[in-house]
């Protein structure tokens, strides 16, 4: 098995078109959607995008640095968990895709030791391919989220997160919309909260501590996922926007795309293979994947399902067009 993201780093491996999708109707809207408590409104405006410091990786497109404006928003306060996706699922019947192809991407730190073999990513082989691992059974059949409500919903596809922002009333966050709320309302700063990864000694994210893949100390608390509220917000009130799991965004992914992006309401290139995906997750170290900051970008195939992807919703007052 050899699929992978961008520069074969596997931070979030790819299916691969390993099987046919098979598309799902798009689901009626919830008649209530997501509570307006749950959400935080972002004035939009002018922002500096994008990266070019020591930390930028080498062909991800983090530059250069670059004035975006945006209009105005509401974006969810924390990445979907497991309760909200159950309600989705119990209301519209969704079969995701981690479902519908029977297998999805597991770390193998998380399976239990006498987990049988299972094959693995070439470029990464700490993912393997475990037949039965979804959203509702994480590490495979023998595990569940009934003790993780709270901790974000995993294993979702592009094409599923898509469905149930559609359910919602709402859509993925673009790219540019991403970044922006991930800032905090700080300028070109690396984390939200500033630009120490852990200010004053505290942890502000969940990544990998200690020796990546083969020991984690837990220094942040977590080993896998961790509650969607854990940690504190930055600046807008948002949690986790670095580190816990990547996020989907709406857009085409495209590394030379910074290069030629409007300024106003950039919406991703018009085509692509790829979506981009943001934020880092759980498994982030610096020793080969620094991608844990508000400006990193990576990107994974629309059908592809890993245990370290999920993500949050936005709403606005106007349509874009589509994506």
């Amino acid at each position: 098995m050899s699929e992978s993201g961008p520069d074969g780093h596997c931070c979030s491996p790819s299916r691969g078109g390993t099987a046919p999708h098979v598309s799902t109707p798009v689901p009626p809207a919830s008649p209530v959607g997501a509570p307006a408590d749950g959400t935080v409104h972002l004035p939009g405006g002018e922002f500096l995008m994008g990266a070019e410091d020591e930390w930028t990786v080498p062909g991800d497109g983090e530059g250069p640095v670059h004035p975006v404006r945006l209009a105005p928003f509401r974006i969810d306060r924390c990445a979907v968990s497991n309760a909200e996706f159950q309600d989705f699922s119990d209301a519209t019947g969704h079969i995701t895709d981690a479902e519908r192809y029977g297998w999805s991407f597991v770390f193998a730190g998380l399976l239990p030791p006498d987990f049988p073999d299972t094959r693995a990513v070439a470029e990464a082989p700490w993912w393997r391919q475990v037949h039965g691992a979804s959203w509702r059974h994480p590490e495979g059949p023998a595990s569940g989220v009934r003790d993780r409500d709270q901790h974000p919903v995993v294993h979702v596809s592009w094409n599923d997160a898509t469905a149930y922002a559609a359910w919602a009333g709402s859509r993925l966050p673009t790219e540019a919309e991403w970044e922006y709320a991930a800032r905090g309302g700080l300028e070109q700063r690396v984390f939200p909260w500033g630009d120490e990864p852990e200010p004053g000694g505290g942890h502000r994210m969940n990544v990998w501590q200690g020796s990546f893949p083969d020991h984690n100390t837990e220094d942040d608390g977590w080993y896998g996922t961790a509650p969607v509220t854990t940690y504190p917000a930055n600046g807008y009130g948002l949690h986790n926007m670095c580190g816990n799991v990547w996020e989907w965004c709406a857009d085409w992914y495209s590394p030379a795309y910074y290069r030629s992006s409007p300024k106003d309401v950039p919406l991703g290139p018009s085509f692509g293979t790829q979506r981009v995906i943001r934020g880092g997750s759980y498994l982030c170290h610096a020793s080969y994947c620094r991608r844990y900051r508000v400006a990193a970008r990576s990107s994974s195939s629309p059908d592809s399902s890993t245990g370290n992807q999920g993500f949050r919703c936005v709403r606005d007052d106007r349509p874009l067009r589509a994506q």
